[in-house]
């Protein structure tokens, strides 16, 4: 598999995981939509810092572009939104499902 075939399949599971495994719906919610576009920009200049080209002409973290879309946004490729989207969609899904369930730690 590709970066691109991983980060494509990162978000279904989380998607499909979200939707049929915690049932938390989080996809249909103003809330989850206002807490990404929250975190979305802080991804875009972690990731920028990370994937752009320095003076000497390497980065921290580089991809071969035979495994990359090839679409870049702040540097960073496309998948890396990808992946970052389920991440968080997985995290807060995770807190929702173990909230709902009384998980909580004991003092």
């Amino acid at each position: 598999m590709i970066y691109s075939d991983l980060a494509i399949a990162a978000v279904l599971i989380a998607v499909m995981v979200d939707l049929f495994v915690f049932k938390n719906s989080l996809l249909t919610r103003v809330a989850f939509w206002i807490s990404y576009s929250i975190i979305l920009p802080f991804q875009l200049i972690t990731n920028w810092w990370l994937t752009h080209y320095r003076a000497d002409g390497q980065a921290i973290v580089m991809y071969d572009p035979n495994t990359i879309i090839g679409t870049r946004i702040a540097a960073a490729p496309l998948e890396d939104l990808l992946f970052g989207f389920a991440l968080i969609l997985s995290t807060m899904g995770l807190w929702e499902f173990w909230g709902r369930r009384g998980f909580q730690r004991n003092k």
